[in-house]
């Protein structure tokens, strides 16, 4: 598959993930030009996987590069001047209950809560059907509440 096709077949997607992500139309249609850029740069390492995953992934990565040089670091005040709780224990019970779940479980759920991936990219990358990923994600979080469960 040559990149011109991919950009015909997956602008909409990469576009799209960018868009909800950033929430700014031109900034989406920029981070998804410079995504096609690195698959362009990329191609002759793809090894032939799902193409959607692949560009969604080089479009995710290219976000966060984005992020990362635009970031302007603020001084905050300790979280203990704010009244904000510790949540350092919440958080290591979490990472535990996923970590003894089978490992579809655990990774449909680091893309859907933590990564931000909708259902749809889900099933792009998966190459599954939107329902099929929603049961999934449904059995992982019943999976995943029964395990908490058992800690608390």
């Amino acid at each position: 598959m040559i990149i011109e096709e991919l950009y015909r077949e997956h602008w909409s997607l990469v576009c799209g993930f960018l868009l909800r992500r950033t929430r700014d139309p031109h900034l989406a249609e920029d981070l998804a030009q410079e995504t096609f850029v690195k698959a362009t740069r990329a191609l002759l390492g793809w090894r032939g996987e799902n193409p959607a995953a692949w560009l969604l992934t080089i479009a995710r990565n290219v976000l966060v590069d984005h992020v990362r040089r635009s970031r302007k670091e603020l001084a905050l005040p300790d979280a203990d001047e704010l009244g904000v709780p510790s949540l350092a224990i919440e958080t290591l019970e979490i990472r535990d209950a996923l970590a003894r779940l089978p490992e579809q479980h655990s990774r449909l759920l680091t893309l859907v809560y933590f990564e931000g991936f909708s259902l749809v990219e889900v099933a792009a990358m998966t190459g599954k059907s939107p329902a099929a990923v929603k049961t999934a994600v449904w059995r992982a979080r019943a999976a995943f509440a029964d395990l908490y469960g058992e800690r608390t």
